[in-house]
């Protein structure tokens, strides 16, 4: 079986990386602060080479959408908190935890997804990463051929030693 996380938890990391950051609406960056939005996109450029919109709402209708039971360490979850699908995004870690950037005032947070709050508003996950594929195998060059080092000449037969040792 194959682990679903694999080549995704630096996208988790990278997001634990920023728990404690202030809020900032329309934050963007470590130094000016997140939205869940910018946290998301901030993390998953960085961690996976992805470039996600800026919206909650357009990143929802990006990758692969997931059942629950296949949500996977790196996915982004999606909450209605305002009354419109897809108005909050987090990432996924593990564990049932996701870190987002919750709201004016606070800061990037681990948060867990079982509490009634984030049950009740729960719309779905979905994938915007591939797992890391490993590269393809190399082909092997032949090692260059090892040159013997040459024996150190016997003394008589090395006239500069001869001639240094008289």
């Amino acid at each position: 079986m194959v682990d679903p996380s694999v080549g995704l938890e630096e996208v988790s990391i990278q997001a634990m990386s920023l728990v404690g950051t202030p809020y900032r609406y329309g934050g963007n960056t470590p130094d000016s602060g997140f939205d869940c939005s910018g946290l998301v996109r901030y993390v998953v450029l960085r961690a996976a080479n992805v470039n996600l919109p800026r919206t909650t709402e357009a990143m929802g209708e990006r990758g692969v959408p997931l059942e629950r039971s296949q949500v996977a360490s790196g996915d982004l979850v999606f909450f209605n908190t305002t009354g419109r699908a897809n108005s909050h995004v987090g990432i996924y870690v593990g564990q049932n935890r996701f870190v987002h950037a919750p709201s004016t005032g606070g800061t990037v947070r681990l948060e867990d997804m079982g509490k009634s709050y984030w049950v009740s508003r729960y719309n779905g996950a979905r994938r915007v990463a591939s797992a890391a594929v490993p590269p393809p195998a190399q082909p092997q060059q032949p090692a260059a051929p090892a040159i013997p080092a040459a024996p150190p000449p016997a003394q008589d037969d090395d006239p500069i030693a001869a001639f240094a040792n008289r």
